[in-house]
């Protein structure tokens, strides 16, 4: 019996869609609402902006392509959630954009950046995103959304969420976020339905652990312990916040208290002032009676 890995992991997912180029064409293009499909892409490395911290650093995936018209396309997995990870993608698209510049000296040159990114976590809580787990932002204006700055889209993907549908038109779709939920080390059999289609049969494979050497597999699981390490960190911090943030409520509450009592006793010493100087004040005026 075949043994899997998971294909969110750095090592898998750079495996399956950062070396082979129709893998990744097929999952942008059953993803993206692209008005022209991808028809062929070629492969960009080089970093776009530095860490800018190290927390959930380790965490992250990225492949980034160019098609054959120009456009840029940053695929993105992000294994935990945080609010600075749409700042991130948000200064990574809009690098790649800016960075055509180096090559065209005109604005109208430049072509649209595409940030897809799929997260292993849920960040949209509210009752009525209970379901809905595909997020796509355009620039846009408020009143008339059908105007649109081009230059830069993003989506994401909050698989957690997802339940397939079986939705015909839409079955490359369902596929790919079925291989990316579906598959992983505690799987016993591998769903009909991925094996009977080409493109995430092929990617099945490259699941198998035994396609794998020994050292890769070191590398496989130093990448998840580092990333659940980081992630304990994150939750750590995040509960010692809200410790925190309760003791300075208690504090502030205690003080504001304090405050109020400080006033009351004032306002009760003044009345008692001013109930004094009137019984003065009118003893005074009974005695110019007399």
């Amino acid at each position: 019996m075949a043994h899997y890995l998971d294909p969110k992991n750095d090592l898998t997912f750079k495996r399956v869609f950062g070396e082979h180029k129709h893998l990744c064409m097929s999952l942008i293009n059953s993803m993206l609402p692209l008005d022209k499909p991808i028809v062929s892409i070629e492969y960009q490395s080089g970093e776009l902006i530095p860490e800018l911290t190290n927390i959930l650093r380790n965490t992250s995936v990225d492949v980034r392509c160019i098609d054959e018209v120009g456009r840029q396309f940053i695929v993105e997995m992000q294994l935990y959630w945080s609010e600075s990870f749409k700042s991130r993608v948000l200064l990574n698209a809009s690098k790649a954009y800016i960075k055509q510049l180096d090559k065209a000296k005109n604005f109208k040159l430049l072509h649209p950046v595409y940030a897809l990114n799929f997260v292993n976590d849920t960040f949209e809580k509210a009752p009525e995103m209970e379901h809905e787990y595909y997020h796509y932002y355009k620039i846009v204006n408020v009143k008339d959304t059908e105007k649109q700055i081009e230059g830069l889209e993003f989506l994401f993907v909050e698989l957690p969420k997802f339940k397939p549908q079986g939705r015909a038109e839409q079955k490359l779709h369902e596929l790919w976020l079925r291989f990316l939920t579906e598959i992983n080390e505690s799987i016993q059999e591998v769903p009909e339905e991925l094996l009977e289609n080409e493109y995430t049969r092929e990617a099945v494979g490259y699941m198998e652990q035994a396609a794998y050497t020994k050292e890769q597999l070191d590398a496989y699981d130093k990448w998840k312990i580092d990333a659940m390490t980081e992630r304990s960190i994150l939750d750590d911090a995040l509960r010692k916040g809200r410790i925190e943030g309760r003791e300075d409520g208690r504090e502030e509450g205690r003080a504001e208290r304090e405050k109020l009592k400080a006033e009351k006793e004032a306002a009760e010493a003044e009345k008692a002032k001013l109930e004094t100087e009137k019984a003065e004040l009118l003893a005074q005026i009974a005695k110019l009676k007399r």
